[in-house]
């Protein structure tokens, strides 16, 4: 008998397709209730005509997806994007590898519930607890430029979404197969009223409820901040060679003058100025005022007694002692030195407020494994003549806030740094910690003009609504925004234009159910996928008498 593999091949790229445009097109997000259903058929399909490898297919729907929502990470590094796309599909295809072995196990409907499970509890695994983490396409992702359809997320997070996603696309494939079939037809006629009745309530209630969230969503606020984003615009592969130091903290002082003239502010003006992620590198942890930075951002704060400028830093420690500090402690003179990816806060004071992120980028910010990867970068560097290879940036334990004096109180906030808006539950610690309002600063410039930089900022809107934070973002090339508790985008920068935005925060002390209590949707499917396993593993270890 011929073999269908044009029709799979249909099937996988229609699938890829599906799943990809919630990425790349707004208000698509709806599509991915639906993109599993070509994949599951074509899964059908094989077993059906007996075909073999379809691991082919599977994997093959997953590295289309990848390639084509995440391609732009070749910006940055090549090598790195190929091993994110492949290895990321790798995962992803393993898992769906696992249900296809389940069936030969567990009967009915239960593989499909095992695959559901394993894919959110292998979401939650990236999101918690693996080193080497990439959870960009996390399914609940795709509807952050479909707001509208995430209001519920204050009570689920992201991975609810991942649920609703698996939810609708395996009811409405039960009843699709049921219906083409024939077995639809032969059930009597309250059968088919629950079967259908069901699949609907699956896709049409959290749409429901979203909708009424939308509606009566009311902006808490207890006070209010003003915020000025400033947008320098340096092109991170040239800053450090065609502008000095001196006229990167020009300009970007001048963008703060600029628009408090413009506001016709004066040195009352009180409030937070904002910077992007690692604006600097001249800062030394213990030696801080003898930074040229430092100094500058001080005396022009002088004019503005009242207000507090937010920026980000890369910065380092020095230890001047034989041992090493640590295993990702560099050699420097007769010590060590450590880096950091921070943000600053201070005023004219000269108040010094860190945070160190802690959500490191894989390869360039942070070695995982340190134990196993540290040998082998120090003995490829030397090799290379190049020195390590990978970051070796060292993030803070826990998670904590920052202030802003403002209104003649000192009110708490958060600061996101870049890949740390990624991750939900991660995020809800700022909220548990206190902050009344968000801020993530970042500098997306490294991925070009691609949908990177659109797809970072729509992640942080998902943020607000899980959080019912506002949020200032500042990004270095852009986009920088402003964000309400509804996961709105109100003003905002052009891409890779310099800019400054003005606008006003409000604050916020409530907690929403995802914040007190986390993700227990990915928790409770990963109880759910633990039980599925060790029931898989019993039928396969213990014989029938």
């Amino acid at each position: 008998m011929k073999k269908p593999y044009g029709l799979l091949w249909i099937l996988v790229l229609l699938s890829a397709a599906l799943m990809s445009l919630p990425w790349l097109v707004p208000h698509c997000g709806a599509l991915a209730l639906i993109a599993f259903l070509p994949l599951l058929t074509a899964d059908r399909v094989a077993d059906q005509n007996g075909v073999r490898r379809f691991w082919i297919w599977h994997y093959s729907t997953f590295v289309l997806w990848n390639a084509a929502t995440t391609f732009w990470v070749a910006n940055a590094t090549l090598g790195g994007a190929v091993f994110a796309i492949l290895a990321n599909s790798l995962q992803m295809s393993l898992v769906f590898g696992l249900f296809r072995f389940s069936k030969k196990r567990l009967g009915g409907v239960l593989p499909y519930v095992f695959l559901a499970a394993a894919w959110i509890a292998w979401e939650r695994w990236y999101l918690v607890s693996a080193e080497i983490s990439w959870p960009w396409l996390v399914l609940g992702n795709a509807f952050a430029r479909s707001i509208r359809l995430a209001q519920w997320y204050e009570f689920t997070g992201t991975l609810g979404g991942s649920l609703w996603v698996w939810a609708s696309n395996l009811s409405l494939f039960g009843l699709m197969v049921a219906v083409l079939e024939g077995g639809f037809f032969r059930w009597k006629r309250g059968a088919r009223f629950c079967a259908a009745m069901g699949a609907i309530l699956v896709v049409a209630l959290p749409i429901a409820a979203s909708a009424h969230l939308w509606h009566h969503w009311q902006e808490e606020s207890e006070g209010s901040v003003d915020v000025v984003i400033a947008q320098p615009n340096f092109d991170p592969y040239e800053k450090f060679r065609s502008v000095s130091r001196e006229e990167q903290n020009s300009i970007l002082l001048g963008q703060y003058r600029e628009s408090l003239a413009s506001m016709a502010a004066d040195s009352t003006w009180d409030g937070l100025l904002v910077a992007p992620e690692t604006f600097t590198q001249d800062i030394v942890l213990g030696m801080v005022p003898s930074s040229r930075t430092w100094q500058d951002f001080n005396a022009f704060l002088q004019g503005y007694p009242k207000a507090d400028l937010l920026f980000g830093a890369a910065t380092y420690e020095i230890f001047e002692r034989r041992s090493s500090p640590s295993i990702l402690a560099r050699p420097y003179g007769d010590g060590w030195i450590q880096g950091h990816n921070s943000a600053f806060v201070t005023d004219a004071s000269g108040r010094e407020e860190v945070f160190h992120k802690s959500k490191l980028v894989v390869g360039t910010e942070m070695t995982p494994y340190p134990k196993f990867f540290v040998p082998i970068d120090n003995w490829l560097g030397k090799k290379l003549g190049t020195g390590s290879l990978m970051g070796r940036d060292i993030g803070q334990d826990s998670i904590s806030t920052l202030n802003v004096l403002s209104g003649g109180r000192k009110i708490p906030f958060g600061c996101a740094i870049c890949y740390e808006s990624v991750y939900p539950e991660y995020c809800t610690g700022y909220v548990r910690e206190g902050a009344e309002f968000m801020t993530i600063i970042t500098n997306d410039a490294w991925w070009g003009d691609t949908p990177g930089y659109r797809q970072h900022l729509s992640y942080a809107s998902l943020r607000a609504i899980e959080l019912r934070r506002d949020i200032a973002r500042c990004g270095n090339t852009g986009i920088s925004a402003f964000i309400n508790q509804r996961g709105e985008i109100g003003s905002q920068s052009s891409w890779w234009q310099r800019e400054t935005l003005e606008g006003t925060v409000n604050l916020a002390s409530g907690q929403t159910f995802f914040v007190r209590n986390g993700d227990i949707a990915g928790r409770a499917c990963t109880l759910m996928f633990l039980l599925l396993l060790a029931a898989l593993l019993v039928r396969l270890f213990v014989r029938k008498p």
